[in-house]
């Protein structure tokens, strides 16, 4: 990824907690990998951190940016609401506090990752 695409996902991500009202504890970005895998090192300080319980919201531009293929995602998603630790993608208006809503949004995901014109 171009440096200007990070920054501008982050600033997007910022807008959006700002508008919200929330406080960025921390940003996790890896930069020039790709998120065909959970093994990246910033990917893996966020998940430490979920799981000692500083953070209580995951906000990233597209799910794209957070996982590749849907069984990681909804396993991901899973484990952040045992966690109690919300998921909002912006570009997919997802906004995942409920294992009830994970369910239900792996059927959408499914659909949308099946269609090739999504990862235009």
């Amino acid at each position: 990824q171009r440096e200007e695409s990070i920054e501008g996902q982050l600033r997007e991500c910022k807008e959006f907690a700002e508008a919200n009202d929330m406080t960025i504890v921390d940003t996790y970005i890896d930069r020039a990998l790709s998120a065909k895998t959970d093994n990246r090192p910033e990917f893996q300080r966020m998940i430490a951190d979920c799981k000692a319980g500083k953070i209580d919201m995951i906000i990233t531009k597209s799910i794209s940016r957070f996982a590749r293929n849907t069984k990681d995602l909804l396993n991901l998603i899973e484990k952040l609401t045992e966690k109690k630790v919300e998921f909002v993608s912006k570009k997919e208006a997802i906004d995942i506090d409920t294992k009830k809503a994970s369910r239900a949004v792996g059927f959408r995901l499914k659909r949308e990752w099946d269609n090739p014109d999504y990862w235009l």
